[in-house]
């Protein structure tokens, strides 16, 4: 057990600086995601904003380029210890879901990478939670009849202390089922698919068995990509 403890620490290390540049890098896609998923259609059938694009340059010209960015701080605050729970979990269920060999089926596999997405609701609930409300600011200001409501000043802890003032801790798990209908589901299709895309690639020279980065990057890829689209719909909700 202190053997797999030590072994997961470059893990943890190391999804927790790609997690952090995988938020810098995409969070103004999943802010214009979440703005294009709240939106609501007018009585004459009306929408705020007519595709991606129009999202992406209505955001810029109103917000600059910091309000592309708006929530990133909760992200990048907490993905370190989401990650490191869910490729701790993994390992661990994968360890002992294991057979004498090593090797697992399929089956057991996705009841692994499922049991890992469902430990780390724990840090991403009371996340999404406080990124969503804080992305979604300024498409609330903007609603008004003239499109110039002013955005509020707002930050991530003055709304996590407003949560646990009305509601106690319950406030920041709402929305926790369907965070795990997401969460459970995307795991189960990743670790697998990822597991076993990244053994299909040659193998390191220094005798390690790990697979070259080309081969990691490619699946880690198509294993997200494959799993992102499979819960979209929950996403959504």
């Amino acid at each position: 057990m202190l053997l797999m403890f030590f072994r997961i620490i470059p893990k943890i290390i190391n999804g927790g600086i790609a997690g952090i540049i995988g938020v810098t890098c995409v969070f103004p896609i999943d802010l214009v995601k979440t703005r294009l998923q709240n939106q609501q259609v007018g009585p004459q059938g009306q929408k705020m904003y007519s595709s991606m694009l129009d999202c992406f340059r209505k955001t810029y010209t109103r917000e600059g380029f910091f309000g592309m960015y708006r929530g990133s701080a909760v992200n990048i605050l907490l993905i370190t210890p989401e990650k490191a729970i869910k490729l701790a979990a993994n390992d661990f269920f994968r360890h002992h879901l294991s057979s004498g060999s090593g090797k697992l089926s399929l089956q057991r596999e996705m009841i692994a990478g499922g049991s890992a997405g469902f430990c780390q609701i724990i840090i991403t609930t009371p996340m999404e939670l406080l990124k969503i409300q804080l992305q979604d600011a300024g498409r609330v200001a903007a609603r008004g009849p003239s499109g110039g409501g002013t955005i509020a000043a707002t930050s991530a802890t003055s709304i996590a202390l407003q949560l646990l003032r009305t509601r106690g801790i319950a406030g920041l798990y709402k929305g926790t089922a369907a965070t795990m209908l997401r969460d459970v589901s995307f795991s189960v299709v990743y670790f697998p698919l990822f597991a076993r895309l990244n053994a299909l690639g040659p193998r390191k020279k220094d005798g390690s068995g790990e697979a070259v980065f080309w081969t990691s990057f490619l699946a880690g890829c198509v294993a997200g990509s494959t799993a992102a689209f499979s819960v979209n719909p929950f996403d959504g909700n």
